[in-house]
């Protein structure tokens, strides 16, 4: 069969792996870019599927995207074109049987493969590293069932803020939360879980000990992490273009890191006469947290807030730690395809 593909950005890696799959599997693959991991614009990669269909140079059209909505959107524009997200093999099969579906819509980061990946590529052994995608590993929800019994909604509505018109799921997803806090425990007897949070989830773990206590579990303990600010000082968020991603190219880097929110005075001069304020540079927070150890931060701090550096020196410093770190990042996430993921992924019993 021959099926046209084409992915923005944020499925450039998903797409390649699947264009070797369908070449492994007979089908003859028709690869409409992207071809980098450069950011472009997904609807002109759902334009040029849904063309290659319509003018029946491919039988079936894929699309990725970060999510496959917006590209499930875009293609469905173009008349004759019958465009669905799906990320289960029983609504593959509905929609291609029943609807008469012509164009798979996937979303990378919505399958979870990718992000898999890049624990990979960051450092996590695949030999000592197990990952729980729900939509594979469907058995974490009987343990979910199980916990719930457990946790009544006076709990929940007291721990979350949530009011009756909420609806069900969101009363039921802290039990979930607690089904993969305490699995280790669970089905493999592993006794002494460490759990890294965010401050915006302690609501999760706190129900997750109180469960532990009344099933018998040892308590997992926590390991509180703080949130990096955006280049702007504000919150991270992709929306405001504000953070720095693993896979963003040495140009992006550069031009987000020049943008960063500087501690800096108005002029040179000034900043020589009377120093900078490193409390409130980002880019300098950047430095000491991610990449000096205690003694260099200290000695950098002092030079910054005494004058002998200036706020583009500690921007040129950070851009250059960041591209040596990326590059390595990306490098080692080329080497990583699905069959390194295989072992680690939990599967149904």
């Amino acid at each position: 069969m021959k099926i046209a593909i084409g992915a923005d950005h944020g499925g450039f890696l998903l797409k390649a792996e699947l264009v070797t799959y369908l070449e492994q599997t007979g089908h003859t693959p028709g690869d409409l870019g992207t071809f980098s991991g450069e950011a472009v614009d997904y609807p002109d990669y759902s334009r040029a599927v849904a063309q290659a269909v319509r003018g029946q140079k491919a039988d079936r059209g894929i699309l990725i995207c970060g999510s496959g909505v917006g590209a499930s959107v875009a293609a469905n524009k173009f008349p004759g074109i019958r465009a669905a997200v799906c990320h289960d093999t029983f609504s593959v099969r509905q929609g291609v049987e029943d609807d008469d579906m012509n164009v798979l819509c996937l979303g990378a980061r919505v399958i979870d493969l990718e992000l898999a990946k890049e624990l990979i590529a960051y450092g996590f052994d695949p030999r000592k590293t197990y990952f729980i995608i729900d939509q594979i590993y469907t058995n974490i929800y009987n343990l979910a069932v199980k916990l719930s019994k457990k946790i009544n909604l006076s709990e929940i509505k007291a721990t979350y803020g949530y009011k009756n018109e909420e609806n069900i799921g969101l009363h039921f997803y802290p039990a979930v939360q607690a089904a993969h806090i305490l699995f280790p425990q669970e089905k493999h007897g592993i006794k002494n879980v460490l759990v890294p949070i965010g401050p915006d989830e302690d609501a999760h773990i706190r129900i997750s000990r109180d469960v532990a206590r009344k099933e018998g579990y040892n308590l997992p303990s926590i390991l509180h992490i703080f949130f990096l600010p955006g280049t702007d000082g504000e919150k991270m968020s992709k929306s405001r273009n504000n953070a720095i991603f693993l896979r963003d190219s040495t140009e992006e880097i550069r031009k987000k890191v020049n943008k960063a929110f500087s501690g800096g005075r108005d002029t040179e001069e000034e900043q020589r006469r009377l120093g900078a304020m490193p409390e409130k540079d980002v880019s300098l927070f950047y430095l000491t947290k991610l990449f000096l150890n205690e003694k260099e931060s200290e000695k950098l701090i002092h030079e910054y807030k005494t004058g002998k550096i200036l706020s583009k020196d500690v921007k040129h410093m950070l851009t250059e730690e960041l591209i040596r770190f990326t590059h390595d990042f990306q490098e080692k996430l080329k080497k990583v395809n699905i069959k390194d993921l295989e072992k680690s992924i939990l599967r149904n019993e």
